[in-house]
């Protein structure tokens, strides 16, 4: 009998432990997406923070992020100096941010910009005295790719393995500047193209490329042959802020949509058969930032409500969530610029203003 009774009053207390509110799911945590991920990404791991030496003239303006893997990446753009703008670049080796004062140009007035990786070697381009020129480091040391002519602007600059472009303006007016492996042409666009915004390649075959035309913003796209509309169904009143292609072949398109409510943020992908196009909660957040983590979703720095925390969005699928960095104390304004997939972390490089400073350098890390 009073094994029975002991058998029955367990069986009460284990009915009452299912039931109980204090060790119920939540439901918010129900509906969140990694809920119905796979116990693989189910933990998403927190920001951490990472130490930037400081630049020598603050404030300074990121123009690019980008890693090759866990062990390099390299942060590009220039610092506003009393005498003008001066380049500043800086490199992750996997265990610490340093600064690279070793290229040609380091000490002279200019500005750095996109950074690609081609092979074995690190491409980015420079704007400077004589003009711009494409710099190239190897395990060798540095080399630099001269221009064939000058441009009053240069506005983007890709580059993948047998191919190369730069895009800006000179007197005459548009131009697209391409390099073959062994030497520059220049090459035309289709009518009504007024002025080319950005560049970005997946091949020496497959260049995209938006540009302010006749008609709006189109989206256009090298064959190998010729550049040619690539009746992408952007959202009307739309523009474009950055196309990210990846060698799945898909593509992802970042922009805004203007309404009478004001600009609204879009995201297009392309599963190479047809677009489809998702209004997630991002206010009027610019995408050019954005990248797709080692969690598969697409992830994007953000305005934050915090002055003293950076934060981030995580689109998967219809799913929005949002992270926020560490907590830095003083800091009234973090701003992360851009996000660069490094292994199995995300790495985030940008600025961040202190009561009483100028904006300086800040990264952080997700994952590790």
């Amino acid at each position: 009998m009073n094994g029975l009774r002991a058998v029955l009053v367990c069986f009460v207390i284990a009915c009452a432990a299912l039931v109980s509110p204090g060790v119920a799911v939540p439901p918010a945590a129900a509906e969140t997406p990694a809920a119905a991920e796979t116990p693989a990404t189910a933990m998403t791991p927190s920001w951490s923070a990472l130490p930037v030496p400081p630049a020598a003239a603050a404030p300074v303006t990121l123009k690019d992020l980008a890693a090759r893997g866990p062990g390099e990446a390299w942060a590009s753009g220039y610092e506003h100096a009393a005498d003008g703008l001066r380049p500043m670049l800086y490199r992750w080796d996997g265990t610490a941010w340093s600064r690279d004062t070793t290229f040609p140009g380091a000490g002279e007035l200019g500005w750095l910009g996109n950074v690609q990786f081609v092979g074995e070697e690190m491409w980015i381009f420079h704007s400077g005295g004589a003009g711009g020129e494409i710099l190239r480091r190897s395990a060798a040391g540095w080399s630099v790719l001269p221009l064939p002519q000058t441009l009053w602007i240069y506005q983007d600059f890709a580059a993948v393995p047998g191919a190369a472009w730069v895009v800006g303006q000179d007197d005459d007016g548009l131009k697209v500047l391409h390099y073959d492996g062994s030497g520059w042409t220049a090459q035309s666009t289709p009518d009504g193209v007024y002025y080319v915004m950005g560049i970005t390649a997946r091949t020496a075959t497959d260049a995209w490329a938006w540009a302010d035309t006749a008609t709006g913003t189109a989206v256009l796209r090298w064959d190998g042959t010729a550049w040619r509309d690539a009746q992408v169904p952007l959202p009307p009143n739309g523009n474009v802020h950055t196309i990210l292609l990846e060698p799945s072949g898909r593509a992802t398109i970042g922009g805004s949509q203007y309404t009478d409510s004001g600009p609204h943020t879009y995201l297009m992908t392309f599963n190479g058969q047809r677009w489809r196009t998702t209004y997630p909660p991002l206010g009027d957040t610019y995408t050019e930032g954005m990248e797709r983590g080692p969690d598969g979703a697409l992830w994007l720095p953000v305005r934050s409500d915090r002055a003293f925390q950076s934060k981030y969005a995580r689109v998967s699928g219809s799913h929005t969530t949002y992270s926020y960095g560490p907590e830095r104390p003083n800091a009234i304004d973090v701003k992360p610029r851009a996000l660069a997939r490094a292994g199995f972390s995300l790495l985030s490089f940008g600025t961040v203003e202190i009561y009483g400073s100028k904006p300086n350098l800040m990264s952080e890390r997700l994952g590790g």
